[in-house]
């Protein structure tokens, strides 16, 4: 059984993806960031860095106590680790996708994020709003040169590297991505939301936020 300490953001949304895709148990604990849920001691046990989400396995694979862990990007790694799933045994494979699930934690999510809070703020940063939108638009471009001629992110299948990305690439109408200029990225963004997978993470996602978002997938013709 996987504790899955959740809120509605592209973070929280890999981990229900994952969870969704692989069939493993798990219980949702909700965090609520509009009502600082996230700094309550209860949860910083857990989650130091006042983010979500954060997990807790009652039953690793050693046996002992359970263990805790945050950051989405090592909870992926570590469910994927843990239950043989979204990620080859093949050693360069493995690399290949660990590396573009570091590309997204590192680049996609920071970039994107900041822009959306510029796009949002009422005092207005023009030159800050300029730098992450270009940055994003760049990565949308990194992101659509890897997918050209390829089915996902890493190797021959499905992965955690794409989990990773799609969350963070599926909002693209909050950041202003004309899916025209990247139709790679489009055609597996509506790859990715066609697993059931996805859809059931996105519509758990709205029993707990009604404002959460869901991508805007397939585009209307």
């Amino acid at each position: 059984m996987i504790d899955l300490h959740y809120w509605t953001t592209p973070n929280g949304h890999k981990i229900a993806m994952f969870l969704e895709e692989t069939g493993v148990s798990y219980e949702i604990t909700p965090v609520n960031l509009a009502q600082n849920e996230q700094f309550r001691p209860e949860f910083l046990k857990i989650g130091p860095n006042n983010k979500t989400p954060a997990i807790v396995d009652r039953a690793p694979a050693d046996g002992g106590e359970p263990i805790s862990l945050f950051e989405s990007g090592a909870i992926l790694m570590y469910l994927a680790d843990k239950t043989g799933k979204l990620i080859s045994k093949d050693h360069r494979t493995r690399l290949e996708t660990l590396q573009w699930v570091f590309w997204q934690v590192a680049g996609l999510g920071p970039m994107a994020g900041q822009l959306v809070f510029y796009k949002r703020t009422q005092d207005k940063v023009p030159s800050a709003e300029e730098r992450f939108g270009n940055e994003t638009a760049r990565l949308y471009g990194v992101l659509d040169r890897r997918l050209k001629g390829r089915n996902w992110l890493a190797g021959d299948d499905y992965s955690i590297a794409d989990i990773a990305a799609f969350t963070w690439a599926a909002p693209y109408d909050l950041f202003d991505m004309n899916l025209d200029e990247f139709p790679d990225v489009e055609r597996w963004l509506n790859a990715v939301w066609d697993r059931p997978a996805t859809k059931k993470a996105y519509e758990i996602s709205k029993r707990y936020n009604s404002n959460a978002v869901v991508p805007l997938l397939p585009r209307a013709s």
